[in-house]
């Protein structure tokens, strides 16, 4: 019966080439291209390193079906590790970085490991639980500094003659990584093992009766969320040059959820959507008398309330965004 499920999936009718999700992926890739000759670098570079975290958290949630309150861990987390292993251990930004991929990594392996083992608000509760217990490490770990976190780490030179410490040799650098990011979330997706998570998102008992080992499947998909959110956490370390407890907080988990609900959740853009949304209100409303919070709690309720797939789920679904699919191959 296996064989039978991998014959279908693999039968899927291919669509043809210009659809609504490639033609807003390449509308973005021009845009990104040219965005730094007229906005503010640096904070195009915040909005594709939460971009990037939110389409890994969405790669759980939106894939595979399973919330998790403990993202914040992976992204504080590898960030402190990049930041600790560039400023104290001399090592070159690439492989920082791949120190806190490794780090996020085996943290989710850890957390996934007991998460998978309960369902529902009880896997969620447990992904906070353990994400609390992290952040109270990195309170009182003496190489994070506590509430003083790392601060000055060096950005240095990409493959030893890029000097990174260019705005824009900074910026292409970070949307090289976002669209490395963006093009292994969309590979795993539309492989065989992504029509596994689906299934088991859709409906884990059949799956579980078709012989596959759920258990498995979830905690891969876990790792490779968290090491995901790795990328992000440690390019943001090298960007901005800090890693505080602001970054492993319970608060940066409940906004990276709110990133991907308000874009669309399970959608390839929706999330980059949704994080594009948050930075930007939350940089140019940051000098307002009005609390930025107040303003974002509104959008979400009227996004709950209008916008039930989200911004982009909705898009997808509307008469334009059915227009613009492309039909099944005969």
């Amino acid at each position: 019966m296996r064989d039978m499920t991998q014959s279908a999936i693999t039968s899927i009718p291919k669509r043809n080439f210009l659809t609504l999700e490639v033609a807003l992926i390449l509308a973005g890739i021009a845009l990104l291209a040219v965005a730094p000759f007229y906005f503010y670098p640096v904070f195009l570079m915040k909005v594709l390193c939460f971009a990037l975290f939110a389409c890994a958290f969405n790669l759980l949630l939106g894939y595979t079906g399973i919330l998790s309150f403990g993202h914040a861990a992976f992204f504080g987390g590898a960030a402190y590790f990049t930041a600790h292993s560039v400023k104290e251990w001399g090592l070159p930004p690439e492989l920082g970085i791949l120190v806190g991929v490794a780090g996020a990594a085996f943290l989710g392996l850890i957390i996934g490991f007991f998460a998978i083992r309960r369902q529902g608000i009880y896997s969620t509760m447990i992904t906070l639980a353990l994400s609390q217990m992290f952040f109270f490490f990195c309170l009182q770990a003496s190489f994070t500094h506590g509430e003083d976190g790392i601060q000055g780490v060096p950005r240095g030179y990409l493959f030893g003659f890029i000097d990174l410490n260019q705005s824009l040799n900074m910026y292409f650098f970070v949307l090289a990584v976002f669209l490395i990011g963006m093009f292994f979330i969309w590979r795993i997706i539309n492989s065989p093992f992504g029509m596994i998570l689906k299934s088991i998102r859709e409906n884990e008992p059949r799956a579980v009766s078709l012989g596959y080992s759920v258990s498995r499947y979830k905690l891969a998909a876990f790792v490779m969320s968290a090491a995901l959110t790795g990328l992000a956490g440690g390019i943001k370390a090298i960007v901005f040059q800090f890693a505080t407890l602001t970054d492993v907080s319970w608060q940066m988990s409940g906004e990276v959820v709110l990133m991907t609900l308000l874009g669309g959740i399970g959608t390839l853009v929706g999330p980059v959507f949704g994080a594009a949304l948050i930075s930007a209100l939350e940089n140019y409303l940051a000098t307002s008398e009005f609390p930025v919070t107040v303003i974002t709690g509104v959008i979400f309720m009227i996004c709950v309330l209008v916008f039930r797939r989200g911004i982009i789920g909705e898009l997808y679904a509307s008469r334009f965004g059915k227009k613009l699919e492309s039909k099944p191959e005969n």
